[in-house]
């Protein structure tokens, strides 16, 4: 009986240490991760203990590392096969460590290593590199496991690889380390029926297979995507909350951070990256097609499904306006549309382009009623998030039209701003809309407010669902006021990506 209950206690008190442990970590609301340790902005080496220190200054939520096995088995911390021209498994520790790393560290074992990672804060992401046999890399992942329990670091070390025969070694040893896997090649639920807990791939292999990021989410198993540095890759994770994002730019990601809508209780509800080729997804965008001149005497014919007319390429979606005889028109063009597969009512809505040159040009990123309940133009509103004519190339609309408030009747509410590059830089257009008010931002800071007024439909007409369009116009009583310039075509709008995101 007292043996019975000294094992109950003990396991009650390691129960509880561990449950500490994982609360301790959880506080860690981040999802930064420093690749190889926080080394860039400090011009540490790469895998140094002293890139491991700043990354934990930082409080990353995690900091990875790379792990080989020397001849004589020392376990050290390095990314590349070879160290000075030394292949590490075919050398011993005592020849590698003759060469310092460019601080004057030696290079680190994974004793070391660990020993100098304790913390409440920061995960250590243990990267056991690919060996040059299976067998050679399950004795690696079992020394690994053995020298991390040790050293009692199992409650912060996370492990990955290329490697899926390592995991399986590793998961084999401990039932509850957390393995996640690089390689980008096997789906949420091939992992998840092996016990992996989650997903470590290149942020593109997510691009190309966003239904991944809903499938694991849904299957509970963690997000990690790498090596990320550009802003807007950063954005689009953070967008949709990534457990971890392994970059090595902390600092940048860090600010990407403070400045992501899910600060601020937004969630990402639609998007499009555009990261594939070809015609626009019709799973997101349909078409308005036609040339009766849309209202405003516009001198183009918006085509359907037209490559000539929009198309997406290496990242970006480019409608074109061309000087091409279509039907009855002298231009061609194209007008996308969300309408039936995306409309939302109230959100943030941000889309990056850049403008078409060109006196005669009129692009637009707009809004238009779905249900046009209140009945046609202008009773049922529309949302100009961005208008701009190119006779005024260095000035952007925006723009709200109601039964009470519209051009037709000189009556509309608008803002505008001044822009220096509108043709040769993305930026980003949007708005955030509630039932309070409109307003309209320019990269992030808002020029324009339209408030509700809260009398009836006539003047606030915004409490039902809309959707998106993007177009370009030729033209028009607007845009073609002091005519179109014959030398412009094809004049091209690109798009970057379009986001979506709506209150929790």
């Amino acid at each position: 009986m007292k043996i019975t209950f000294f094992l109950k206690k003990y396991y009650f008190f390691q129960t509880l240490f561990l449950f500490k442990s994982l609360i301790g970590f959880t506080q860690n609301t981040n999802s930064v991760v420093a690749h190889r340790g926080a080394w860039k902005a400090k011009n540490l080496p790469e895998n140094s203990i002293a890139s491991l220190k700043q990354a934990i200054a930082l409080k990353c939520k995690g900091s990875e590392f790379d792990v080989h096995m020397t001849a004589d088995e020392v376990l050290v911390v390095n990314h590349d096969a070879k160290y000075h021209d030394l292949e590490i498994e075919k050398s011993t520790y005592m020849q590698l460590s003759a060469f310092k790393l460019s601080n004057g560290e030696k290079l680190p074992t994974l004793k070391e290593y660990l020993k100098a990672g304790k913390n409440g804060y920061t995960r250590l992401v243990c990267e056991i590199k690919p060996a040059s046999n299976t067998e050679r890399g399950r004795v690696v992942a079992q020394k690994v496991v053995e020298l991390v329990k040790k050293t009692k670091t199992k409650e912060i070390v996370d492990y990955i690889s290329f490697d899926y025969e390592i995991l399986l070694k590793i998961r084999s040893l401990d039932p509850m380390a957390h393995l996640q896997y690089l390689t980008g090649t096997k789906s949420p639920a091939e992992l998840e029926k092996d016990k992996i807990d989650g997903l470590d791939y290149h942020f593109s292999v997510f691009k190309n297979k966003p239904e991944w990021i809903a499938e694991a989410k849904s299957l509970g198993l963690s997000l990690n995507a790498w090596t990320v540095n550009e802003t807007k890759d950063l954005d689009w994770l953070i967008a949709n909350n990534f457990d971890f994002i392994t970059t090595n730019e902390p600092e940048l990601a860090f600010e990407r951070l403070k400045l992501s809508p899910t600060q601020t209780n937004w969630k990402l509800v639609w998007s499009d990256e555009f990261n594939y080729n070809g015609l626009p997804d019709d799973k997101k965008w349909g078409y308005d097609v036609g040339g009766h001149g849309w209202g405003n005497n516009e001198l183009q014919f918006y085509t359907e499904k037209d490559a000539n007319t929009a198309f997406v390429k290496n990242g970006i979606l480019t409608i074109s306006a061309k000087k091409q005889k279509t039907e009855s028109k002298d231009y061609a063009s194209a007008r996308l549309v969300t309408k039936t597969k995306g409309d939302w009512l109230n959100g943030k809505i941000e889309v990056r382009a850049k403008l078409p040159k060109g006196k005669g040009t009129w692009p637009a990123i707009w809004m238009l009623p779905t249900d046009w309940e209140y009945g046609g133009w202008p009773e049922s509103g529309e949302i100009d998030i961005m208008e701009h004519v190119g006779y005024e190339p260095d000035t952007v609309y925006g723009t709200v039209h109601t039964k009470a408030f519209n051009h037709s009747i000189g009556t509309h509410k608008t803002g505008s701003f001044f822009i220096d590059t509108p043709y040769s830089e993305f930026h980003d257009y949007g708005i955030e809309w509630d039932q309070e008010k409109i307003d309209f931002l320019y990269d992030g800071k808002k020029y324009f407010s339209f408030k509700n007024t809260k009398k009836n439909f006539q003047e606030w007409p915004y409490d039902k669902r809309f959707h998106l369009i993007l177009n370009i116009a030729v033209g028009g009583n607007w845009g073609g006021k002091y005519g179109v310039a014959e030398d412009i075509f094809p004049a091209k709008m690109e798009v970057d990506y379009v986001r979506v995101f709506q209150k929790k």
